[in-house]
């Protein structure tokens, strides 16, 4: 029997969605989407990262819902949302996916996007969605290029053995199989703090388990290894707050300290003494708190006059 992919009790447990639906991106491919909170509440939309599904932000969703009207939704291959054809996987997919979404949600919002989903909001940055539906951005553990070369996953010097070591594993389709000790403790050494609780690292590990291993492998390939949107940053002038974790070995702060230095309107960096990579579950309240904050200062409600379509998908 295959393992669930997600804890089913605790803080760490995805809450039922108020609703679900299906959106149908640029290319046709179907993106599983889930809307939880209050109906009449400020809109965020939440993009999680590599190998994780809509469940991975269960314990921000449970700190916003009681205020806010929270969208999030699998990225293609992820969770509910189908793998995508021959070149599917790319950043101009990732954007695509974000502004689909967008037009459905059919209000302004704040969005949220975790490591692969901070990457696919900079991928959409200049979007015409994106400068109409999007007030604020708040980017966790992400960055916009160099990412295998300044991965500390393997311990070994900066250079170029470390760089095709980690091009190695973290673009391979072996299969991780069911979550194990060992495994428990390898996924914990790669992504997360060491304060760490035993039910974040059982949270996260499920969740990475049941990503399909070939969309594991081709978003590392034909993204995350090649990934450059430097350039994008100038577009993405919308308030935007940054989030790093001192500890975090996939995405180091370097990174984020650079995104901050390029970004047109960089409203703050919040750095995390000793976590890793997961903040959302590693740091639920500070990720909750940041993008509440965010709402509270920047969201205007109301849906703008365009896509009136999209607009019934998510109602």
């Amino acid at each position: 029997m295959r393992a669930t992919p997600h804890v089913t009790t605790g803080p760490y447990a995805p809450p039922a969605p108020r609703h679900t639906t299906t959106v149908t991106s640029a290319d046709g491919s179907r993106l599983h989407v889930e809307e939880h909170g209050r109906e009449d509440g400020p809109t965020v939309v939440l993009a999680h990262g590599w190998t994780c599904s809509t469940a991975f932000w269960a314990p921000v969703i449970r700190r916003l819902a009681d205020d806010h009207r929270v969208i999030a939704y699998d990225q293609r291959g992820h969770g509910r949302s189908p793998a995508p054809g021959p070149g599917g996987c790319s950043t101009t997919a990732l954007a695509d996916d974000l502004c689909a979404v967008l037009a459905a949600a059919g209000s302004r919002a704040v969005v949220v996007g975790h490591s692969m989903g901070g990457m696919t909001i900079m991928a959409a940055a200049g979007r015409p969605q994106v400068r109409e539906r999007v007030a604020a951005a708040l980017l966790c553990n992400t960055g916009g290029s160099r990412l295998l070369h300044e991965s500390t996953v393997a311990p070994l010097r900066a250079g170029g053995l470390r760089y095709r070591v980690q091009k190695a594993v973290l673009g391979s389709d072996l299969p991780l199989g069911p979550v194990t000790p060992l495994g428990r403790k390898l996924l914990r050494y790669a992504t997360m703090g060491p304060a760490a609780t035993r039910e974040q690292i059982e949270a996260c590990a499920r969740i990475v388990h049941a990503c399909p291993r070939r969309v594991r492998a081709s978003w590392a390939r034909d993204v995350l290894a090649v990934l450059d949107l430097e350039a994008n940053l100038a577009d993405l002038d919308v308030p935007t707050a940054v989030i790093a974790g001192e500890k975090d070995r996939l995405t180091p702060p370097v990174h984020a300290r650079r995104l901050v230095e390029a970004l047109p309107n960089c409203v703050g960096l919040t750095e995390l003494p000793g976590l890793g990579h997961m903040s959302p579950i590693e740091a639920p309240q500070t990720v909750a708190d940041a993008v509440a904050a965010l709402a509270r200062d920047h969201l205007t409600q109301g849906a703008p006059s365009s896509a009136p379509s999209a607009e019934k998908e998510l109602s």
